[in-house]
Parts: C-alpha cells; sequence; structure tokens
C-alpha cells in the first residue's frame, strides 16, 4: 500500500515522499534534488509530520529514510541562512531541525538511512541521529559548515556519539569529506555496497528486524539511548528495570518457553504494543 506524502514546498512540489508498506514498513524519501534535499523550512516540516505519524502508528516496523537525486542531504541552505541574518530567525531554524532529529530517536522503531552521494554538514548529522545507515559505495560524508566560517555545532552532537572523537573533531574542524569505506571503519554507517545493491542492503535489514517482536525492539531502542547518557551504575540500573519489563511482555515469554521446548518462536502476526519505557 502506497501513501503520498502531503507536505509540499512553497513552490508545491512535494519535498517529501512517503510510502508504507503492509508489513509496515514506512519509507520517506527526501524529494527536493534541485537544492539537493536540503532542510529547509518545508522539508523539516514534512519531516516532522511524517515522524509524527509514524509515532502515533502501532502498525509501524521500520523507517527508511531515503533520497533523491545525486545528494543524500547537503544540510541547510546557506542562500536561505544569509537571506535572514536575524539571531531569533537562527534560533527557530536549529530548533526546529534539532527537534525533527530527537523526534528520529525516541520514535519506537529502528530508523535506516539509505545514503547515496554526499551527506553534508546537517545531511551528515541525519545519517548520524538514524539509527542504522547503508551507504552506496560512492557517497561521501563531511561538516563542511566550517569552509563557511560556521562550526557545525548541532551536527556534532550525533556525530560524536557515531565515531571515536579525534575523528568527529578532525571533520569538524577541517570540512573535509571521508568517503563511504572510511565512514564504515570509524562507525558513521553499518554497511557500504555497490550502487546496485543499496536497496537490496537495506532491505536485509528490514527483514532481520521485521523478524524480531515490535515491543522487544521498542524497548530495546529506548533503552539503548538512555543508558548511553548515564554513568554505568545508572546505566545498568536502567538496563535491569528495562529488561525486567521487557520479560513480562507476550513476546519474551514465548521466547523462554520456545527455548525451553526446543523449538522455534511462535509470534504474534499482529504487531504488538510497546511496554512503557523505562526512565
Amino acid at each position: 500500500m502506497t501513501e503520498p506524502a502531503a507536505s509540499l514546498s512553497a513552490a508545491d512540489a512535494p519535498v517529501l515522499h512517503t510510502t508504507r508498506d503492509a508489513r509496515g514498513v514506512v519509507t520517506l524519501t527526501l524529494a527536493d534534488p534541485a537544492r539537493l534535499n536540503a532542510l529547509g523550512d518545508g522539508m523539516l516540516a514534512a519531516l516532522q509530520q511524517a515522524l509524527d505519524a509514524v509515532a502515533q502508528d502501532p502498525q509501524a516496523r521500520v523507517v527508511v529514510l531515503a533520497a533523491q537525486g545525486k545528494a543524500f542531504c547537503a544540510g541547510h541552505d546557506l542562500k536561505d541562512m544569509a537571506a535572514h541574518p536575524e539571531a531569533a530567525w537562527y534560533r527557530r531554524l536549529f530548533a526546529q531541525c534539532s527537534r525533527m532529529m530527537v523526534s528520529i530517536q525516541r520514535l519506537p522503531v529502528p530508523v535506516i538511512a539509505r545514503v547515496q552521494g554526499i551527506a553534508t554538514a546537517a545531511g551528515c548529522q541525519l545519517v548520524a541521529q538514524c539509527d542504522l545507515a547503508v551507504a552506496a559505495e560512492g557517497a561521501r560524508f563531511a561538516t563542511s559548515g566550517i569552509h563557511y566560517g560556521l562550526f557545525c555545532s548541532t551536527p556534532s552532537v550525533p556525530l560524536v556519539r557515531n565515531v571515536p572523537a579525534k575523528r568527529a573533531m578532525e571533520m569538524l574542524l577541517t570540512g573535509d569529506f571521508i568517503d563511504a569505506r572510511t565512514a564504515l571503519t570509524e562507525g558513521l554507517v553499518n554497511r557500504v555496497v555497490p550502487a546496485e545493491a543499496l536497496d537490496d542492503a537495506v532491505e536485509s535489514l528490514v527483514r532481520s528486524i521485521l523478524g524480531k517482536p515490535r515491543a522487544a525492539v521498542a524497548v530495546g531502542k529506548a533503552l539503548f539511548y538512555q543508558q548511553r547518557e548515564l554513568g554505568v551504575e545508572a546505566a545498568y540500573q536502567l538496563a535491569g528495570q528495562a529488561m525486567a519489563v521487557n520479560m513480562m511482555d507476550e513476546a519474551a515469554q514465548e521466547g523462554a518457553r520456545a527455548f525451553a521446548e526446543k523449538r522455534a518462536p511462535a509470534w504474534k502476526a499482529a504487531a504488538e504494543t510497546p511496554p512503557p519505557a523505562t526512565r
């Protein structure tokens, strides 16, 4: 089943295409290739609307974030930024972008970036913010704002949570590109494949996730990001609580029974409602 996105740019052209298949896989495709899929007002609003809809969809299982054209995303549009030399305008723009990025992390389902072409500045941030990322061999990544006198402060937030600190600082201070293989080695992406195999590689991850109980995935994703910001003792306490909640879910009970009975688990076909997150 396919559902077209309703959000439009100022030129009345859709900047984001949304599709959802019968499995609950939602694909969000950045569709402003003429502007290298820049994160302007229209794109940010469209992404936020789409992410909010996924958050309210109990049948959603995975989100794939893709893009049209030669670039995945070139970040914010510096022309727009130069045209609005007002601190209030900039604060609103970055707050809008940060809200959208945090929404990706807070979704109860995994988000996979499907990256082709360049991902620069806030576009690199977008890749780093996704839970998983698969890149074509020709993809390149940079936090390039420094070339224009703008340190990529907001992109640094997920970047330093993906790659080693010195590598992140080098990217931020130089603005230089890294290629897909370097991004893989440093931990910015999970897989690098030939361009013609990009969809198959994404689908392989999707199928693996779909084979797991939705509730367990939701609890696990929430815990993963919560404990990362804590000291080790607090992280273990939170993780133990999350696992206890997870074990009370019917899917985990079925998994334990299946293990004891030496058989494959019989997961429910319907999407499960995740237990409440432990905070």
